[in-house]
């Protein structure tokens, strides 16, 4: 995990520069310590016996939850004491002054106190990093939560928005269905119309189909009994051959003739003239049936020999 880099405070500094200048002093007061303390003379020196004493060693903190802490550095070796200088024998006629007294230093030695401050500091920094390990634990953990939270949310929204697009896409289903169902209920209803219309105008093209012929039948019946009635008064000249000749008659509603005209000859004046008065004779002609069928103008063709 990378640390992120934090401006220290004025007074982690604070600490910083005092411990620089006890260090700085520390060494001056050995320094003068040791200038004063030489002896210029030609009589060697008496051993010095300083007794050192290291400082207690602090109990180390807990190690940290999951992490091993890093080993503290291995303290510096005391250096060895001088060797002893064996006194020379005094020469003769002089006498051997008594030896001195060992002299204890009654100041700290100085690398103690540094190796002190060094493994203060050293204390310091690692239960920093463990604050701050522990404060990177936890912002860690929150983010995962939040992330966890956030995942959740997410998913409930994505759950809700396919619940409700699904709810939709039934609904559409639900509604093309009833559409289809209803045109489909429309079709059939305008099929069962047309088939009914169908059938009424087949029908209605039946019945006609019977009045025109039952019409055409009468009518015609009727014209034949018209015919027969002015043939039986037709005197038929001696001729040859069958012509034809076609006349209209205009008559009333009663039968009687009020004009009679030749439409085409037969080509024997004496057969046109005969059958036009027998027209005239048969008046009043014989009426339909049925009071529809009149017809006031009338067209008959005759022929000698049907």
């Amino acid at each position: 995990m990378v640390r992120s880099e934090r401006p220290r405070s004025p007074r982690k500094l604070q600490r910083k520069w005092l411990a620089l200048s006890l260090a700085i002093i520390v060494h001056a007061a050995f320094i003068a310590f040791l200038i004063v303390s030489v002896r210029w003379q030609n009589r060697p020196p008496a051993p010095i016996v300083a007794e050192l004493y290291a400082p207690p060693v602090k109990a180390q903190a807990p190690p940290p939850r999951k992490e091993t802490p890093p080993k503290p550095p291995a303290p510096i070796p005391d250096p060895p004491p001088p060797p002893k200088a064996e006194p020379k024998p005094p020469p003769k006629g002089e006498t051997k002054p008594p030896p001195r007294a060992e002299l204890k230093p009654d100041r700290p030695d100085p690398r103690q106190a540094d190796i002190a401050l060094k493994a203060k500091q050293e204390d310091e920094r690692r239960k920093k990093e463990q604050v701050e390990r522990e404060r990177s634990e936890i912002e860690k953990k929150d983010r995962e939560r939040k992330d966890a939270e956030d995942r959740k949310k997410q998913d409930v929204v994505r759950t809700a928005e396919i619940r409700e697009r699904q709810a939709r896409e039934i609904e559409a289903l639900r509604a093309q269905a009833e559409r289809e169902t209803q045109s489909r209920a429309e079709v059939a209803e305008r099929e069962a119309q047309l088939r009914a219309q169908s059938e009424r105008e087949a029908q209605q093209r039946a019945r006609s189909a019977a009045e025109a012929s039952a019409r055409s039948k009468a009518e015609a019946d009727w014209i034949r009994r018209i015919q027969a009635k002015i043939r039986g008064n037709v005197i038929v000249p001696e001729l040859s051959g069958n012509p034809e000749a076609i006349f209209d008659i205009v008559q009333l509603p009663s039968g009687e003739i009020i004009d009679v005209q030749l439409r085409k000859s037969s080509d024997v004046r004496g057969y046109d003239d005969a059958v036009q008065r027998a027209i005239l004779k048969s008046s009043p002609l014989p009426r339909p049936d049925r009071a529809e069928l009149f017809q006031r103008t009338l067209t008959l063709k005759f022929r000698p020999r049907d």
